[in-house]
């Protein structure tokens, strides 16, 4: 499984899902067709047709009913996994929850797409951001290279002892889930090695060692499992971080929860997730060369959120730029720049922060685009005030 073993091969973002899947090989995958996701488990039913998995495959009649199969598994001891877009996680919610709140590692794929309505089969992060609270620790991607990575490594911080909790690895309706690159693919052997065979602390299939899941949990002891998911998730930043090394050294491919590019010396920086990353930094490199000291961070990890280290990556910086494709409705700007503004408030030498909504409902983001907002970043830390705090890039 080193970097110098693994197997190019051309693959879609949603392809590179469901190979990882095979490669894992869970014991149960619960799923039900959404577009743009529905290439992943369709792609995935065709292995267990040709018997390259041993995996249970359950085809069931909605969202709601595949999240649910998925907490009735994982009760059971099973490793298990699903995938979703948009309406499909919306109509999974109350599951989303129970998955969390039971401390349930499951992973699930989730490809990004706008929230109806009107309705939309088009990428933006609305489904995933609305769920960011349900207890569900979140990755952000890319390119189908980090789907692939971070899938197999999600699996190992999902069952971790000292964490126990579901996870959502995702990336971007179409942009990436349709468009094929080069992946890198490890050894299969590998990859089982690396992931290990799954051992349920408290399987309910266990008769010597009976447990209850489920129950009703009043005011007596709520308040605490919901301070228990909180502890979890506390752990989480330091158990990605080991498994992300273990990772790297088996495959020669290197993860953080947060990544940057071109931060040594950067005074303008753009604040972006998955897709819009890429295209963020070809547009750096480009100011770059302009005499523009831009630079890039992409807080993979979205919950638990890196406050801290967002924090000390952008103290000291003349301006900052957060790009949101999801609007949150508050009168303050979308998801990530609130969480990135409450990183900021305690620092003595905060940037000048502006947020600019985008993308919504798979509107074109491009190099002009990112571009303006660098050069509006660079005469704002001229002026020294932020003109307008929420902006709406690209819209009519």
């Amino acid at each position: 499984m080193t970097g110098r073993s693994a197997k190019p091969v051309p693959l879609t973002g949603a392809n590179a899902a469901s190979e990882a899947m095979r490669q894992i090989n869970p014991d149960v995958v619960a799923a039900y067709p959404i577009t743009p996701q529905t290439e992943i488990v369709m792609g995935f039913s065709n292995f267990v047709n040709d018997g390259v998995v041993d995996t249970e495959f359950v085809p069931v009649e909605s969202e709601h009913s595949a999240m649910s199969a998925c907490v009735g598994a994982s009760a059971a001891g099973a490793r298990a996994m699903t995938a979703t877009s948009a309406n499909g996680l919306a109509l999974m919610w109350e599951i989303v929850y129970i998955a969390a709140s039971t401390r349930l590692p499951i992973v699930m794929p989730v490809v990004n797409r706008a929230l109806s309505g009107p309705i939309n089969i088009h990428c933006d992060h609305s489904d995933s951001m609305g769920a960011r609270d349900s207890g569900w620790i979140q990755i952000y991607c890319e390119n189908a290279q980090e789907v692939y990575d971070n899938i197999i490594a999600a699996v190992r911080i999902a069952e971790h002892s000292d964490v126990l909790l579901p996870v959502m690895v995702m990336q971007d309706g179409f942009i990436t889930s349709h468009s094929l690159e080069r992946v890198l693919v490890n050894e299969d052997s590998k990859v089982r090695e690396f992931i290990g065979t799954y051992k349920p602390e408290y399987p309910l299939l266990d008769t010597d060692n009976p447990v209850t899941y489920g129950p009703l949990d009043l005011f007596d002891y709520y308040f605490e499992h919901k301070r228990q998911q909180s502890e979890a998730l506390k752990n989480v930043p330091g158990v990605a971080e080991k498994i992300y090394a273990e990772y790297e050294k088996a495959s020669g491919r290197k993860y953080n929860r947060v990544e940057t590019y071109r931060m040594d010396d950067a005074e303008h920086v753009i604040i972006a997730l998955n897709s819009t990353v890429g295209t963020a930094k070809d547009v750096i490199d480009s100011k770059r060369d302009q005499g523009i000291r831009a630079g890039l961070v992409f807080p993979r990890m979205f919950r638990p959120f890196p406050a801290e280290e967002l924090s000390g990556l952008l103290s000291g910086r003349k301006s900052a730029a957060v790009l949101d494709r999801s609007e949150a409705f508050s009168g303050q700007g979308g998801p990530l720049f609130a969480e990135i503004r409450s990183a900021l408030y305690e620092s003595d030498d905060k940037p000048l922060v502006m947020n600019y909504i985008y993308g919504l409902g798979g509107r074109e983001i491009t190099e002009e685009h990112i571009g303006s907002v660098i050069d509006t970043l660079k005469d704002t830390a001229s002026s020294g005030k932020v003109k307008e705090k929420i902006n709406y890039l690209g819209v009519r």
